[in-house]
């Protein structure tokens, strides 16, 4: 059954006029499918000030769901609480969902990532070893930027050519950079990780960030 749009009271940044915008506490993207890209880009989370023309971010509690990848990821913007009713509810129902990816995010950025990850066939846990291991890295070349690249918000973009290289993106100096990877890196992570068995999501809706991975390697 598709989802029916409610409205919610935002207010935008620039002229601080309040408005009520169409927002989805959910998407099941079987039911919905036509809401598929607009997730996907983001496009679904923005809304544009009819006074001033400013388009916003609408930040708000939002489950993605999509049955055929076995994925489920639970948006709650960072500073913000669910009810604590609707909190034990999606508890009880990652329970009863064997086989699923079950995760939770702070922000757009990160739901569209785990979409993208998912898409692409990979591990979400090996993508961040994989970040890790790439941000490494690039301190170890630029020691000049090594406290700005230690925080630096690393996303998965893509996968592209034959031999599947990954392409992540990072901000830096005002602008937005990108790196690849070759998908050995991945393998041999996903092989660390698989000799690491105590290196693994918590139960539930878990958040795997670059803080999880860190608690492992340091």
């Amino acid at each position: 059954m598709a989802e029916t749009a409610q409205k919610q009271a935002f207010t935008c940044s620039r002229c601080k006029a309040v408005e009520q915008v169409d927002v989805y506490p959910g998407v099941n993207v079987a039911a919905d499918p036509q809401l598929r890209e607009k997730v996907r880009d983001g496009s679904l989370f923005v809304w544009e000030c009819p006074h001033c023309g400013t388009r916003n971010l609408a930040r708000y509690p939002f489950l993605y769901h999509d049955p055929d990848a076995k994925l489920m990821v639970w948006l709650l913007p960072d500073g913000q609480m669910l009810p604590e009713a609707m909190q034990e509810q999606l508890e009880t129902v990652s329970d009863r969902l064997d086989g699923y990816t079950l995760r939770r995010v702070g922000d757009v950025g990160s739901l569209i990532e785990k979409i993208a990850i998912r898409e692409a066939d990979l591990e979400d846990t090996v993508i961040e070893m994989v970040k890790y291991v790439t941000r490494m890295e690039l301190i170890e070349k630029n020691r000049a930027k090594e406290a700005a690249l230690i925080d630096v918000p690393m996303k998965f973009y893509r996968m592209e050519g034959p031999d599947n290289e990954m392409v992540l993106s990072f901000p830096l100096d005002g602008a937005m950079h990108g790196v690849h990877v070759g998908f050995n890196v991945y393998e041999d992570c996903r092989g660390i990780l698989m000799r690491n068995p105590s290196v693994k999501p918590d139960a539930g809706f878990a958040r795997i960030d670059s803080t999880w991975i860190s608690k492992f390697f340091r």
